[in-house]
């Protein structure tokens, strides 16, 4: 069940709110795990199972790992060695035994033989977060959580369960625990919620459409323009379905008494690489940094060891994004131009005109997208050519042409202007400066966030593109 779906809006979610509502302090996390096994189930059936199952076995390991023995680090080696497990079958499996065949074939040996391995929605989040609540209590960050309720919630709240952000058990253990819901925060979550799924359906969707069928098309119908608008085109549909569901999770969460942490921050102004990465997806680049990056020795052993060690947590990245090549590629961009920006490159680029540091990141960033999007390397290479001069068609196909309309170029303009804090300058800058003027900016902004539901509800009912991307993570 997807947030952007009219099931989720008019009927799942009116009804657990309302029963939320109603059902008091002691019974609300109760009806909270049940609700979110009932949203996890509707869309996984009986693959709810592999969640429960890793909430109950790292409930386990977090009460050994606790007991403070001889055994604690062995027990956190076997927990870490199950989870990964457990992920690597479900994501690699198909990848792993793909690649091996692709080794037999060269020496004429009989292929395995494997089913599609199907991958259970969000397992890459719940498993990261699983990791790291096992490794702060080795840690001694805080105690392992004696109520299976409290964990199994943990692991499962549905606002944040397929599509992030990642979050730790100690920044929600007590709001897990005693959480208090005013008219506030629920108005303030109800608004977030309301702009999130506007920049899905409104944004993401509109200039999705257009993208997929640009890197659908074959390689000698591709002109120079038309990749370029394809790179434009998912740059925007990427950073607007993934903060999209961001900004929903978010929302939903305060709706619910929940203080869930930002994770994008504008990463499209960034001026290099490094800021890009502390800007997108936050929960998962701290989550590198602070499990496998600073475990790794960091940037404490000298210049070279801190670019392999980048160059280690990045090629993760890129994989734990997608069990493919491209994914691995993807990663190892980053980490290359992460570890370039840490040398003499860095320095120069610090001194240049903050549009030149902009572009270059931009560039970067775009030609990063290209290897994301497209699973075939060989489909990467003659997209690549195409953006670079070496296109096969002179020209832009009608049926490419005739989608940019006034919608697609309204969503457009929307997408680029919202890729900068506008929002957050209009709001700082426009603020009534009386109390006269208060009620009507309310009015407004009321008739804003009204339109904004309606108009992305009218969208969801009459079209029925409504891609979830995440499918692979």
């Amino acid at each position: 069940m997807l947030f952007s779906s009219i099931t989720f809006l008019f009927f799942f979610l009116p009804i657990i709110l309302a029963a939320h509502l109603c059902a008091g302090a002691r019974g609300r996390n109760v009806l909270l795990l049940a609700g979110s096994i009932l949203f996890y189930f509707w869309g996984e059936q009986l693959f709810v199972f592999v969640l429960i199952a890793s909430a109950f076995i790292n409930y386990l390991f977090g009460l050994l790992i606790s007991r403070r023995g001889k055994t604690e680090k062995l027990v956190l080696a076997v927990a870490v060695a199950v989870n990964l497990g457990l992920l690597g079958f479900f994501k690699y499996a198909n990848f792993i035994v793909a690649n091996f065949n692709a080794l037999l074939t060269q020496f004429g040996i009989e292929h395995l033989v494997l089913e599609k391995v199907h991958l259970p929605i969000g397992i890459s989040f719940f498993t990261f977060e699983a990791l790291s609540y096992l490794i702060d209590i080795y840690r001694q960050k805080y105690p392992a959580q004696k109520n299976p309720l409290y964990i199994g919630l943990y692991f499962s709240l549905f606002p944040r369960l397929i599509a992030g952000p990642i979050v730790r058990y100690n920044d929600i253990a007590e709001q897990i625990k005693q959480r208090t819901i005013t008219l506030t925060d629920f108005a303030a979550g109800a608004e977030r919620f309301i702009f999130g799924l506007g920049k899905k359906v409104l944004i993401a969707n509109s200039v999705g459409q257009l993208a997929d069928q640009i890197f659908t098309l074959p390689a000698e119908t591709l002109s120079t323009g038309t990749a370029w608008l394809g790179v434009l085109c998912y740059s925007l549909q990427i950073y607007f379905d993934f903060s999209g569901y961001s900004d929903m999770a978010i929302g939903l969460g305060r709706m619910f008494g929940f203080h869930l942490l930002e994770n994008f921050n504008y990463p499209y102004i960034s001026r290099s690489v490094r800021e890009f990465w502390r800007r997108w997806h936050m929960s998962l680049s701290t989550w590198l940094r602070d499990y496998l990056y600073i475990p790794l020795g960091g940037n404490r052993h000298g210049a070279v060891r801190t670019g392999f060690n980048l160059l280690i947590v990045f090629l993760l990245c890129g994989l734990w994004h997608g069990a493919s090549w491209n994914f691995i590629l993807w990663g190892l961009l980053y980490g290359v131009f992460l570890v370039v920006e840490r040398g003499r490159f860095g320095k120069m680029l610090d001194q240049k005109h903050p549009f030149w540091q902009h572009m270059y990141t931009l560039f970067v960033i775009g030609n990063g997208w290209v290897l994301f999007r497209l699973e075939r390397l060989a489909d990467v290479g003659s997209y690549f050519a195409a953006m670079y001069g070496f296109a096969k068609a002179d020209t832009m196909l009608p049926q490419i042409s005739m989608r940019l309309d006034s919608r697609w170029c309204c969503s457009l303009a929307a997408g680029i202007m919202l890729s900068a804090p506008l929002y957050p300058w209009l709001r700082k800058n426009l603020q009534p400066t009386t109390a006269i003027l208060a009620l009507p900016a309310q009015a407004v902004k009321l008739l804003l966030i009204t339109a904004i539901l309606l108009y992305s509800a009218a969208s969801l009912a009459v079209n029925s593109y409504n891609p979830f991307i995440y499918f692979r993570f």
